[in-house]
């Protein structure tokens, strides 16, 4: 739950400052010192560290107050980034958040515009960072139960702020939890009491009934596991203008592999550390659903995650097997621990079937990508030129960098098979990420699509905004895209 939020348009006083006990102020950035509250203990601490103002601009600095109150002071450059105001803000509310207060204050100042980017970004890094993700320790921090704001009030009180930190906070809230917690099994009824929350209307297509529909790919993952609990679901939201007919949805697509083990290819310790995380993708078409939900977008949405996990057993699918794929595609397995595009091809077909204007996946999918780009941001793959400008629009505007690659047709020659239509992956696995993109899209047919790689979902220490390692990578951009489909 999101800590109450309230606001105050006029600027904070030394009064309202030294009664605060944690605060966070965010000015412009300056060579002469602005005569803000606690300005004289500032420019003390400045000069006792041998630093120019203009430093706060790199790294926050925090002061204690004659009063007790611990004052964060942080500039913000006028051409920052979204992430780069994020990011600095995160470090000063590190400093803040590190004594686990129960009440917050946040104060900016300067000109209309730069008070609003910086209240947003405040806001927005405060409140998804106030909020506790799912952990089994016998003892748990002090809680963040208020924000004040000072110096903002937003036309819309914070509603969109508000709503990206809920679909985040969900998401992350959904990635950390163990194997043993979140089962795909479980994560259905979740989804289910999710869908009650929301407004949403739910479908699942069960591992009996993808059988009998002839989902080979995906049936060929979910076989190992004896709980026989895998499914699709397909989560509706209906915006005001979705309810007409007259708009086709955007489909967003997850990967939700509940578990890796790698299958028969088994994961050495190393990198099956973490694999509870594999459903990371699934996790995020929920946050954007949520998000969108609270902000009432009048859009159609339909979110299809595949709810899996791979298991080593008797039943697991082999090497160089050979499955057949719900659009009839013959896929010849080279490597089980590729399950990834295996479980979303069948998915990808379902979503294309609906006839949707525009497909976008999220997936934890390869280790290339991760070595191609590191965890700070995630790789995605368009269809058209006009897609991947509009992908890389709504990165800059959430602040949630990603970098666009090409998948050019020549590659699918490394995925030439002579007993099947297609290879799942290449043995040697070079370029992975590109070849990954080739084979998903064979099951995705004329629809636009967009394929987002999270190598960024995990990145130790935080990203962006967010203070934890998984740091909820995609709704934020989810929803930007979506801004920019309606514009």
């Amino acid at each position: 739950m999101l800590p109450k939020l309230a606001v105050n348009k006029q600027e904070i006083t030394e009064k309202s400052l030294h009664v605060a006990g944690h605060a966070l102020l965010l000015l412009p950035v300056s060579k002469t010192f602005p005569e803000v509250p606690g300005w004289i203990e500032l420019k003390a601490a400045l000069k006792r560290r041998d630093l120019k103002l203009d430093a706060l601009a790199k790294s926050p600095v925090a002061v204690q107050l004659p009063g007790g109150t611990l004052a964060v002071y942080a500039m913000l450059k006028p051409d920052a980034s979204t992430f780069e105001a994020h990011e600095l803000v995160r470090k000063g509310l590190a400093l803040l958040l590190g004594e686990h207060p129960k009440a917050l204050t946040l104060a900016v100042f300067g000109e209309a515009e730069f008070r609003a980017r910086a209240a947003d970004a405040a806001v927005y890094a405060a409140l998804v960072n106030a909020v506790q993700l799912p952990s089994r320790k016998s003892k748990s921090d002090a809680t963040l139960k208020s924000v004040q704001v000072f110096g903002e009030h937003a036309a819309d009180g914070f509603a969109r702020v508000k709503a990206l930190a809920e679909g985040n906070s969900l998401t992350r809230s959904l990635t950390v939890q163990g194997p043993d917690e979140l089962t795909p099994g479980v994560y259905r009824k979740r989804i289910k009491a999710l869908a009650k929350e929301y407004g949403w209307t739910v479908e699942e297509y069960g591992f009996d009934k993808l059988k009998k529909m002839g989902a080979g790919a995906f049936c060929a993952v979910a076989q190992g596991s004896p709980a026989k609990d895998a499914a699709i679901v397909r989560v509706s939201y209906r915006g005001k203008a979705g309810k007409s007919g007259k708009n086709q949805p955007v489909a967003f697509v997850g990967k939700g592999i509940c578990f890796d083990t790698g299958g028969h290819n088994l994961k050495p310790a190393k990198y099956m550390q973490g694999m509870h995380e594999d459903m990371n993708g699934s996790a995020v078409v929920l946050g954007i659903l949520a998000a969108a939900s609270k902000l009432k977008l009048p859009v159609a949405l339909d979110g299809w995650v595949a709810l899996a996990e791979n298991h080593i057993s008797p039943e697991a699918y082999r090497q160089n097997e050979v499955v057949k794929a719900l659009n009839g595609t013959t896929i010849e397995i080279v490597h089980t621990d590729a399950e990834g595009r295996m479980v979303l091809a069948d998915t990808l077909t379902l979503a294309a079937r609906a006839k949707p204007r525009l497909i976008a996946d999220f997936a934890t999918l390869t280790g290339s990508m991760h070595y191609a780009l590191g965890s700070r941001m995630s790789g995605v793959f368009a269809t058209s030129s006009a897609l991947a400008h509009q992908a890389s629009r709504a990165a800059i505007a959430s602040g949630e960098r990603i970098v666009v690659f090409p998948y050019p047709e020549d590659y699918d020659s490394h995925l030439d098979s002579t007993v099947a239509d297609v290879k799942q992956c290449s043995m040697e696995g070079e370029a992975d990420h590109i070849l990954a993109t080739r084979f998903l899209s064979r099951f995705v047919g004329d629809t636009p699509w967009l394929h987002m790689d999270l190598s960024g979902h995990n990145c130790k220490g935080g990203l962006g905004a967010v203070m934890s390692d998984a740091n909820g990578f995609g709704v934020a951009w989810g929803i930007a895209l979506l801004d920019g489909l309606q514009s």
